[in-house]
């Protein structure tokens, strides 16, 4: 591995940019948060007018009437035309590279100029198939280019779309189609998978049987024919269409996309994100948070079915005239050196993962990634949980090769961008701790009653007004349930529903505050006691969930991987003792189950409420989302055993 320019330094025990980063970072002066704290409004709409095409200005800046706000009222602008054709006066250059995962497939390269035309295309496709502005159109598909260009289309159009996780279920589909009362599904025959074919055609037919859907538009990947008068081929209807579509205006306010939060009991929550507010958002986190620059390169390893696909595989590099990078199958396939081998290819600049696949890939020998030069990534990011200090510290130094910052991105779904690190111009960087809320939003810490906690407490992580441009702006034909879940417990505070506290004035998060367990009386954050245990020098990864206790409350239970080797009660009694100096008795686990991997997500996301469910001898549900639902059946048997010997 090549060392590379150094782009961090370490001064007084933390990371802060060294001059190479600062020559080239997009933001450098640590006065901007002051400056953005001053008048919010007047930042953000500074920001609108520079990093946004609008073909009207708005009228009023910020709305708000709680629970509802809005931004930039009434100024007109087309989401495709600032992705796509404020860019093609370099058309030639790349907009997007895709990697199969079969190796024997080539990568495909579409410049600016290609991924208009077949954007422009499709949007044809739809008007003649009778999609009009407002309308809802389900996408259904893995992560192959088609999506890329389904979604523009839709924003071409001024039509909605909702994007379906591909590994969901027929019934997780349906319910998707029936609540956006979908005209279209866009999906596929099917991908490739750990080099196996998944075939998605039958499970989006069930789905949309005797639901609103006119037609299936479906993407040729495996070379499986379709036939009838419900289904178009879309590479057929492309050709077909004409190459202009005139975009379509829309107000700032009017709905761009739904994207249904993934649970799996009772009816999921169609999160409603605007166009306007969204669009400045992606383009300022992207270039400020990632520093890109047009010709950068960055790759998201999200899936597109998730908000962080949407906003940084997808629309963040394009809104500021960058490359994307999409990989199509597993992070190990055909070997653990695949994403090192295409970061190495393609000399990719930003590299964004969650942290539960780099401790997935902490397990494996380091030879995979030492034989391949990782030199060309200047920023690193992590996304999706709070990331503990020893997988931090790896990826610092075995991904980053001590020399890049590493983004420590706190968001949601709801939030549509990133909200809470630290800008790679400014720092520091501190292994754990997010960093600031970004220039123009405050969060803050409180109590129960809303009321701040003492410094260096810990409290729930709230968002005042005026609130970001990117937020959510209600749950699709829910009012309720938008009030309800995050406005309802204080008021005039958004409620993001997680923990945190200020640790050397920077925001460090400690988990969902659902996720909060109360041992006899005392407030226990699941990821605080992951960390704790994490640190062990023998624990790979770990997973803490509470169980039900008649005495306490509740208890802690910890699912332990270990790095090598099996457990032992003696191994248990060890990192016991271990938590116990590291927080204290209270977050002892009351048992420890060693077991060989955990239930995760495409996305690298640890499924804790399946464990729960094993926990209390009740059906776990949502295995569709896993990467490795095998590994629920092993994780039963160990609980059981277990529970034979008590």
């Amino acid at each position: 591995m090549k060392k590379g320019v150094k782009y961090v330094v370490r001064k007084k025990g933390m990371f802060w940019p060294s001059q190479e980063m600062k020559k080239i970072a997009n933001i450098t002066d640590s006065k901007i948060y002051e400056k953005a704290a001053k008048n919010p409004i007047k930042f953000w709409e500074n920001l609108a007018r520079e990093g946004i095409t609008w073909e009207k200005e708005w009228d009023k800046a910020y709305v708000e009437k709680l629970p509802y706000f809005q931004w930039f009222r009434n100024g007109k602008l087309n989401f495709s035309v600032n992705c796509l054709d404020r860019h093609l006066d370099h058309g030639s250059r790349v907009a997007m590279i895709w990697v199969p995962e079969p190796v024997s497939e080539k990568p495909v390269k579409w410049t600016y100029r290609e991924l208009y035309d077949k954007v422009c295309r499709f949007a044809n496709v739809l008007k003649s198939n009778g999609i009009r502005k407002g309308d809802v159109v389900s996408i259904y598909l893995p992560m192959i280019p088609e999506a890329l260009v389904a979604m523009l289309a839709c924003t071409r159009i001024g039509a909605i779309h909702s994007v379906v996780f591909s590994a969901f279920s027929t019934d997780a589909l349906r319910a998707r189609i029936e609540d956006g009362n979908a005209k279209i599904i866009i999906t596929s025959d099917g991908y490739f998978r750990r080099g196996k074919p998944e075939f998605l055609l039958k499970k989006a037919v069930k789905a949309a049987k005797n639901t609103t859907v006119e037609k299936i538009i479906v993407v040729d990947r495996l070379g499986k024919r379709v036939r009838g008068k419900k289904f178009l081929d879309f590479y057929t209807e492309v050709e077909l269409a004409d190459s202009y579509c005139e975009p379509e205006i829309v107000n700032s306010q009017d709905t761009m996309f739904i994207l249904y939060t993934s649970g799996t009991t009772g009816k999921p929550k169609g999160i409603v994100h605007d166009t306007g507010g969204y669009a400045v958002q992606a383009y300022w986190t992207s270039k400020w948070n990632f520093n890109l620059n047009p010709g950068d390169l960055m790759w998201c390893t999200a899936d597109v079915g998730w908000i962080t696909g949407h906003t940084y595989a997808f629309y963040g590099p394009l809104l500021t005239g960058a490359t994307t990078l999409i990989y199509e199958g597993s992070p190990d396939y055909p070997d653990p050196g695949r994403w090192w081998e295409i970061i190495e290819e393609h000399k990719v600049n930003v590299f964004y993962t969650a942290p539960t696949a780099i401790r997935m890939f902490m397990r494996v020998n380091e030879n995979w990634i030492k034989k391949h030069d990782l030199s060309s990534i200047r920023i690193l990011g992590t996304v999706g949980e709070p990331i503990d200090e020893e997988s931090w510290m790896w990826y610092f130094e075995k991904i980053g090769g001590g020399r890049c910052p590493i983004i420590d991105t706190w968001w949601q779904t709801e939030t549509g961008g990133t909200l809470i690190n630290v800008l790679p111009g400014i720092g520091p960087f501190v292994p754990t701790v997010s960093g600031k809320s970004f220039p123009g939003v405050t969060h803050r810490i409180v109590d129960d009653n809303g009321k701040p906690v003492k410094k260096g407490k810990e409290g729930f992580l709230v968002q005042k007004s005026p609130f970001a441009p990117g937020m959510l702006h209600g749950v699709f034909n829910n009012h309720k349930k938008y009030v309800d879940t995050y406005w309802k417990k204080f008021r005039k505070y958004y409620d993001t529903s997680d923990g945190a506290f200020i640790y050397k004035g920077l925001i460090r998060i400690t988990g969902r505050t659902d996720d909060v367990m109360k041992v006899a009386g005392h407030r226990l954050a699941t990821a605080e006691l992951e960390n704790a245990i994490h640190s062990h020098k023998k624990v790979a990864e770990c997973a803490v969930v509470p169980m039900p206790d008649e005495i306490r409350g509740q208890v802690p239970v910890a699912f332990v991987v270990l790095k090598r080797g099996g457990g032992s009660e003696r191994l248990e009694r060890k990192i016991k003792k271990f938590v116990d100096q590291k927080i204290g008795p209270t977050a002892r686990p009351h048992k420890i189950y060693f077991v060989g991997d955990l239930p995760k997500t495409r996305s690298g996301k640890i499924m804790r409420r399946i464990l729960k469910a094993l926990l209390v001898n009740e059906e776990p549900k949502g295995l569709m989302t896993l990467v490795n639902p095998e590994s629920v059946e092993e994780i039963r048997k160990t609980i059981s055993k277990y529970g034979s010997k008590k």
